[in-house]
């Protein structure tokens, strides 16, 4: 499964940063093809410290449900557990999907990425 997912996923971001030439994409693609002993994990607790309410979020690896968050996010990230997913929509949160993130902020601005 992760193979095909990552390889589509890093396909869609090259595309995006052919289109925009924009350097959030190609930062992205460098931490996406990192091995996935290496990948980033960010529990809850640390989104919920370092974000501020309604910020849009990349977290190019996986969400974690550890800890407790009360503010608004609009996230993408690669992969994320049940319970960090549960907990970012009770607290009024977007999970999108890449190509909706992507299109809603080609350029970029305005996105972090965590991680």
């Amino acid at each position: 499964m992760f193979p095909d997912t990552l390889n589509n996923t890093i396909w869609t971001l090259r595309n995006a940063l052919k289109k925009n030439r924009v350097p959030i994409w190609k930062a992205v693609i460098k931490e996406l093809s990192r091995s996935r002993s290496n990948r980033r994990q960010v529990n809850i607790s640390q989104l919920a410290h370092v974000t501020k309410d309604k910020e849009v979020v990349i977290v190019p690896g996986k969400i974690l449900g550890s800890g407790e968050i009360s503010h608004k996010l609009t996230i993408w990230c690669f992969t994320i557990s049940e319970a960090a997913t549960r907990k970012i929509i009770d607290a009024g949160g977007k999970i999108l999907p890449l190509d909706r993130l992507i299109k809603k902020y080609p350029d970029g601005k305005g996105v972090r990425i965590i991680g």
